[in-house]
């Protein structure tokens, strides 16, 4: 039996493939510290379970494709309160920001056409992108310059008749850098001039650290056409089980295409909507404590990283995330190390090697990425088995 090219050139998970040395290690009693995925430890609000339980329908029947009014209405209100005023055609409800990702791709591209992507980035942007047959067109970055990618000549030499769009993660995952004004502005601009789509994923918006302030492409009326905002509910409200995306867009045409997708696939989760209303719907304060929680986690981090000798890393500026060069040739084989000989009073700790998040080949090779989203103590323990077993695995 024969299965399709495009299935057989997609790769599987570069974060989850390690998670059979994670188990071994854990049969083998060992306490593994998972640095690796973006699982928050934030508890969910109560609110949304309080909605689900409220929930007293009959039958529990299909919702509409394009969402229940109420989520969509809660959604309108979320993004009022920053500025940003839409209809109730401007959203539609995906299952996650996955779903969202695969819906835009699918209605924008056709074979061989590209989309432009600063690496490292979200990893399953590759598998977005190949379901459309696109291409992946990556825009290079480092670690010596904090990752950061919004430079105008260098986004314009990556421009071509084939370029559909410019994807990015804002604040970022897997870097946590996080766009100016000025420079959203720049990309903007370079959108209008060159006619592509700019794909925000937004999903990290309201983790910006160090009294920065929180900004969103919807918020640039006059490129209000070509903005396409994915959002969910998974990071933001530590719901990520939820399964509730959306996009945002005011082109119509756009939108009206999507809805087939959406019809296509009948409906998201009736339920899952009915808890996401409740957290649209919390008053703004719940991100304080929130924010600053993910601040403090973000400042231990990066200082018990400091304490690596050799370690190449800048403090990110926003999401959960920070990507560091190692002083190792190559981070995947220190890390299946980590899990299969190393302990450390039988502790050991896994993180996410990135090159995997790269697109151009044999970048990222000594790379890591590791999600703060565990308790500030675990998080320095963490990080204190890393340097501990680059210690030993660089004497051996």
């Amino acid at each position: 039996m024969k299965l399709s090219k495009r299935i057989q050139e997609m790769q599987h998970s570069p974060i989850r493939k390690f998670y059979v040395y994670s188990n071994e290690a854990k049969k083998q009693g060992k306490k593994v510290y998972q640095l690796n995925i973006g699982q928050p430890d934030i508890k969910t609000p109560k609110a949304f379970m309080e909605a689900v339980r409220a929930y007293d329908e009959k039958v529990l029947a299909y919702a509409p494709s394009e969402g229940i009014p109420e989520l969509i209405d809660a959604i309108r209100g979320y993004y009022a309160r920053y500025g940003m005023n839409y209809d109730r055609g401007n959203v539609l409800i995906t299952n996650g920001g996955s779903e969202a990702l695969t819906f835009i791709m699918t209605a924008i591209l056709d074979s061989g056409d590209e989309v432009i992507v600063p690496e490292p980035y979200y990893t399953n942007y590759t598998t977005f992108i190949g379901f459309s047959d696109g291409k992946v067109v990556p825009l290079t970055t480092k670690a010596e310059e904090g990752y950061h990618y919004a430079k105008k000549e260098a986004i314009e030499a990556l421009i071509t008749p084939r370029t559909r769009a410019m994807v990015f993660v804002n604040p970022g995952n897997p870097t946590g850098s996080v766009l100016t004004r000025d420079e959203m502005r720049m990309i903007c601009d370079l959108a209008k001039k060159h006619d592509f789509f700019i794909i925000a994923d937004e999903v990290y918006r309201e983790f910006i650290y160090d009294n920065g302030e929180m900004t969103s492409f919807g918020q640039y009326e006059d490129v209000a056409d070509r903005v396409i905002i994915v959002d969910s509910v998974s990071k933001r409200f530590s719901a990520c089980g939820a399964r509730i995306g959306s996009i945002v867009t005011k082109n119509e045409e756009l939108y009206s295409n999507l809805l087939k997708l959406a019809q296509g696939r009948l409906c998201c989760p009736t339920i899952d909507q009915v808890g996401s209303v409740a957290l649209y719907n919390l008053d703004p304060s719940y991100f304080n404590e929130i924010k600053a929680e993910y601040e403090r986690r973000r400042n231990v981090v990066y200082d018990e990283l400091c304490k690596i000798e050799g370690l190449v890393c800048e403090k990110p500026s926003g999401a959960f995330y920070i990507t560091a060069k190692l002083p190792v040739e190559n981070a995947e084989e220190f890390l299946i190390w980590m899990l299969t000989e190393f302990d450390d009073n039988g502790e050991t700790v896994m993180f996410a090697p990135a090159e995997g998040f790269y697109g151009t080949p044999g970048l990222g090779r000594s790379e890591m990425r590791i999600a703060y989203v565990l308790n500030e103590k675990d998080m320095v323990r963490g990080v204190e088995l890393i340097r501990l077993g680059l210690e030993a695995y660089n004497k051996r």
